[in-house]
Formats: C-alpha cells, sequence, structure tokens
C-alpha cells in the first residue's frame, strides 16, 4: 500500500487538490482513463492532493483502497457530507472533531426518530449501515411515497433524492458542498487549486458550492439541468477518470499526460 503521507507536502502548498466523488466519477469510464488518472496522481503526488467526497462510508471507501488499487486519499468527506475525517499512513479514518462537531449538533442524535418515522414507508429500504450523523435509504421509484419529504423536514432535518434510487436524510444544512468547503477552509488550501467532481444529485451542493467544478460526461441529466448554466462547472465530453483530466486541463489547474 503507498499511503505514507507525511514526507509530503501540505494540501495547501500543493499545486492542485482534486475533490471527488467515487461512483460514477473516480470509479466511471474505461479501465483505461481510470489507469491514467491514477497513475498520473500516483506520480505527481507532491503537487497533486487527493479528497475523496462520497455518500460511502468511511470503512467502505478504505476498502475499496485496499482491494482494488485506488490512490489513497488525504482526506475524506463521506456519509454525503456528514463524516469529515483525515487518512492515516496507516489507512486509518480519523474524523476532524472541529469539524464535524456542528454537524453532531445539527443531527442531535435524530437516527432513531427518523428511523420511526419513515418505518415501512411506501418505496423505502433501509440501509443496514450504521451511520453516524445520517439515515439512508434505497428508493423504488415506482412505489415511493414522496410523503417522505414532508416528514423529514417537519423534524428540522434535510431529505435528498440522488440518481432515483438513493434516499438520505441528513442534518440540516449539511451535505457535500458545505463540507467541503469547511474542510478547504480548515485546510488553508487556496480555493482556486480545487476541484471538485460529480455525476449525480447528491454532488449538487458540491458543483454549486463556488469552487473549480466538473460534471463528468455520464452526469444524470437531472444534475445537469441544475448546472447548465454555472460558468464555473466544467461540462465535460468524456466521461468518468476522463472527464476529470479533461476539466485539470480546462480550468488549467496542473499539466495532465498528453493525449488524456
Amino acid at each position: 500500500m503507498n499511503i505514507v503521507q507525511s514526507a509530503r507536502p501540505s494540501l495547501s502548498d500543493r499545486r492542485f487538490t482534486l475533490a471527488t466523488d467515487l461512483d460514477g466519477t473516480f470509479l466511471g469510464g474505461t479501465d483505461e482513463a481510470r489507469k491514467v488518472l491514477y497513475d498520473w496522481i500516483e506520480a505527481n503526488r507532491f503537487t497533486v492532493g487527493l479528497i475523496f467526497v462520497t455518500g460511502r462510508d468511511p470503512e467502505f471507501i478504505m476498502e475499496m483502497c485496499r482491494e482494488r488499487g485506488l490512490p489513497w486519499p488525504e482526506y475524506v468527506v463521506g456519509d454525503v457530507g456528514t463524516t469529515i475525517a483525515h487518512v492515516t499512513d496507516t489507512g486509518g479514518i480519523e474524523p476532524i472533531p472541529a469539524l464535524e462537531e456542528d454537524i453532531a449538533e445539527r443531527w442531535n442524535d435524530s437516527g432513531a426518530v427518523v428511523r420511526d418515522v419513515l418505518e415501512d414507508h411506501p418505496g423505502l429500504a433501509l440501509q443496514p449501515t450504521g451511520f453516524r450523523y445520517r439515515v439512508s435509504y434505497d428508493l423504488s421509484p415506482d412505489s415511493f411515497d414522496d410523503t417522505a419529504c414532508q416528514k423529514i423536514e417537519a423534524l428540522g432535518l434535510d431529505w435528498l433524492i440522488s440518481d432515483n434510487r438513493y434516499f438520505d436524510v441528513l442534518p440540516r444544512g449539511v451535505s457535500k458542498g458545505p463540507s467541503i468547503r469547511r474542510l478547504v477552509a480548515h485546510l488553508d488550501i487556496p480555493e482556486d487549486r480545487v476541484l471538485v467532481a460529480g455525476d449525480t444529485l447528491n454532488d449538487l451542493s458540491m458543483l454549486q458550492c463556488g469552487l473549480p467544478a466538473v460534471a463528468v460526461g455520464n452526469s444524470e441529466e437531472a444534475l445537469l439541468a441544475q448546472v447548465r448554466q454555472l460558468d464555473h462547472v466544467h461540462k465535460a465530453r468524456a466521461h468518468g477518470a476522463a472527464g476529470i483530466l479533461e476539466a485539470i486541463d480546462a480550468h488549467s489547474l496542473h499539466d495532465i499526460p498528453k493525449g488524456s
């Protein structure tokens, strides 16, 4: 495992930092395109920083790195923005208390109440993972009853539907966008040196947050409709990993491999 990070410059001193969604984005595109992107990151670790911003939980993320050979991130914004953590040299996850305190307060131990309110709700199947500051469901669009949204709003919480198959319940005002901005500020990374990348509606707040951004070529149409008029969002032609490289070049953030 190539994850020893302590000898690298801080992210604030690197030329560029990629903050990317996983499914469909960093993991999207062809095998060849992913290899080009991943090899380029590994070859440029002293000038390129890597943050995963995903709906996945931290343990799943680390498992993917160990088993699929992904480049190891330095930081993780996981659980749709409700986890903000540092990745250790041994591949562990260390939540950053200063950044998660507000998230925990906004959540206010609401998990049991949410599960009770949405028990047996049409079109929702509870995901079994024991998330800390969110509750998530698999959504069946043909049977989903959208009164679930009103039930969650009545609790003072936020809901998010993405890819027309996931329903997330989140603390009010917490999602990928606010959390990645909070981490970028905490690490003192110049905002014009960050690229955020995504492909579904749970990436919308990240693409809207004002940082240089890309909606990769395979993005869901509902996301593209929301960001079409945003000049800071590059709408890539290439899918997944190749779309990320396309956007790095379009935003002039770093030199990329020739032919990408």
